[in-house]
């Protein structure tokens, strides 16, 4: 059981929270416990303890927190980039130019190398960026999920993403399985979840894509499994916000991407993973996608 926090409810009474982890290996709960004195007409007679479980509650501040932080981020983000992308893409034509045109030596090519991977890197970021905080128009279309994850496999195979040892399986049903969305969100939600898999696995392992009906919301259910380093509990709650990125590659916004699409379709995301025994993220989606422009 580990304390959250503890406060001062009202006079007399004091307000503690606390995360407990089940026995059956259960996601944690959190309880909040109210202590006050237990009042009788001939006065004081112990305490009252009231306990309440709010793993709910605390969710639902968390993301009303996430997205105030977003609603932020986005309103930066259009002219912090034009900022940014104008002047790097002139430094980075000059440089080419420049390349092409003066003799240089070995060590002055492999500077000028540097400078334009370095500002590519940059606007890499910069994409990823905007893909993040600029409101998205949605192209919904009805498609075979089957297809969008069959396909964005193949392309984690011939990617750089993918090192020796790396198994990437995918197991769909063997019927059509139709969803109506945006099929580049929907391969962007599964290319983002599995190439932080893929890093989490530098010494090789399994990447299971997976995908499958949910009749009780007549939606579908995308699930990323990896068998790598896993995440530690503290590091949960702040996985999918802005820059939060905890590999040497990558922009730290696939997440806080996915996390801002699947919210755009009114979904939902789980996480479960333990250190040193991978990680499993759920992707729900509605049985109808809500379009936002």
């Amino acid at each position: 059981m580990e304390s959250i926090n503890g406060d001062m409810k009202a006079a007399g009474s004091r307000r503690h929270e606390f995360r407990c982890r089940p026995h059956d290996g259960r996601a944690p709960i959190e309880i909040g416990l109210t202590i006050a004195h237990l009042e009788t007409p001939g006065g004081r007679a112990g305490f009252l303890f009231t306990f309440q479980d709010v793993t709910i509650i605390k969710k639902f501040e968390r993301d009303a927190a996430m997205q105030q932080r977003l609603a932020a981020i986005g309103e930066m983000a259009a002219g912090i980039a034009h900022e940014i992308r104008n002047p790097l893409a002139s430094m980075s034509g000059s440089i080419q130019i420049l390349r092409q045109d003066l003799p240089l030596s070995a060590e002055q090519e492999q500077l000028m190398d540097i400078v334009l991977r370095e500002s590519e890197r940059l606007n890499s970021t910069i994409r990823s960026f905007l893909a993040y905080a600029r409101p998205q128009r949605f192209q919904i279309a009805r498609f075979d999920i089957r297809r969008a994850l069959n396909d964005t496999a193949l392309l984690l195979r011939n990617s750089a993403e993918v090192r020796e040892g790396h198994d990437i399986v995918v197991d769909v049903p063997s019927t059509e399985l139709w969803y109506e969305a945006d099929e580049g969100q929907i391969k962007q939600i599964v290319w983002n979840l599995a190439t932080n898999g893929l890093r989490a696995m530098p010494d090789g392992g399994r990447l299971l894509l997976m995908a499958a009906f949910e009749p009780a919301s007549d939606g579908i259910v995308l699930t990323v499994q990896d068998q790598g380093i896993g995440i530690d509990p503290q590091e949960l709650d702040g996985l999918f916000q802005p820059f939060h990125g905890t590999f040497a590659r990558g922009s730290g916004l696939g997440l806080a991407i996915v996390h801002r699409i699947v919210s755009d379709y009114s979904g939902e995301i789980q996480v479960s993973s333990e250190p040193g025994a991978g990680t499993t993220v759920a992707v729900r989606l509605p049985a109808r996608a809500v379009a936002v422009t």
